[in-house]
């Protein structure tokens, strides 16, 4: 006896389609190159503590760290070095001086000046030196760390001089008959005055710089941005400080009129039967010592100040 085929058709189960997520995570993993010495290597450690990018404990520092971020790694390196770093892309963002980004040339985007570290390479003669004007330093010999800068800096002037690469101690080779000037970096001019030299020019104006592989940017946008803000809300954070206080409904005007803030006090109501309204501002930590008696004679009260460690706008 033949069977006759089914006429039940089977149904072919399909699976559910998955709804593509919305934000995708961040999966890679973001190199940041900083200084592992030299003057601005301390004031970088305390921005990535603030920023929130902890390091584990350094007593044995190793040449790559990672931070809390599981996505985000540290470069200690010389910051001579972190501006090339970055632009071959062994480095995604790097932190060093503006001034290291120009005498290499590097083809990186600054993304954000944070704002120490400031200093000038400045042209200087001995004291005692009749030169007084760049114009005579014609066929001069001019000692530097930084050829690529000096000789851009003269060349702009039409001035033909020699170049002394020197790899430090730049202020003694004047006294000692090496060179006619030397081109160095001035913070204070302290150290200038010490060595009796004397400044006729200044060549650049430098500060500590977020800086960016070009390719990074695009391809890790996202958790750049991110690193970006972090740090960036430290440094806007920076000589600030949150005001908090109590007072009274009637004096509220007269408390407002002596207030500064960033976009004017915030005021809320506080559960009191002295129909009290609580008074929040950020202000320059500069002027809280003047501040606290005017608001006291204005009728604030309970007045209390925080220092700032992050801001966000």
């Amino acid at each position: 006896m033949s069977s006759r085929p089914s006429d039940t058709k089977a149904t072919k189960k399909t699976a559910p389609r998955k709804k593509p997520s919305e934000t995708p995570s961040f999966t890679g993993m973001v190199r940041l190159a900083i200084p592992n010495k030299g003057r601005i290597a301390a004031p970088i450690m305390d921005l990535m503590e603030k920023s929130g990018l902890h390091l584990p404990d350094l007593s044995e520092r190793r040449l790559i760290t990672r931070t809390l971020d599981p996505h985000v790694e540290i470069l200690f390196a010389r910051p001579v070095d972190i501006p090339e770093y970055v632009a071959t892309g062994a480095a995604d963002l790097g932190i060093t001086g503006h001034d290291m980004v120009t005498e290499r040339e590097s083809d990186v985007e600054e993304l954000l000046d944070l704002q120490f570290g400031k200093a000038t390479l400045v042209l200087a003669v001995l004291d005692d030196s009749d030169i007084t004007s760049v114009h005579q330093l014609k066929g001069a010999k001019i000692a530097t760390e930084f050829p690529v800068i000096t000789k851009r800096y003269f060349a702009g002037k039409h001035i033909p001089v020699n170049i002394v690469l020197v790899g430090g101690a730049c202020e003694a080779t004047p006294h000692l008959g090496i060179a006619d000037a030397i081109v160095d970096l001035s913070s204070s001019g302290n150290t200038l005055k010490t060595n009796r030299l004397r400044v006729i020019d200044e060549v650049l104006v430098t500060s500590t710089h977020l800086i960016a592989n070009r390719t990074s940017l695009a391809t890790k946008k996202e958790k750049i941005g991110e690193i970006r803000l972090a740090l960036e809300s430290v440094i806007r954070a920076r000589g600030q400080c949150y005001l908090m206080m109590n007072v009274k409904r009637t004096s509220l005007e007269a408390v407002k009129n002596v207030l500064p803030g960033l976009s004017g006090p915030t005021v809320m109501d506080v559960a009191s039967s002295e129909d009290l309204v609580a008074v929040h501002a950020v202000v320059n930590e500069e002027r809280v010592y003047a501040l606290i008696n005017s608001l006291k004679r204005a009728g604030a009260r309970d007045i209390l100040v925080m220092s700032i460690q992050r801001m966000i706008r």
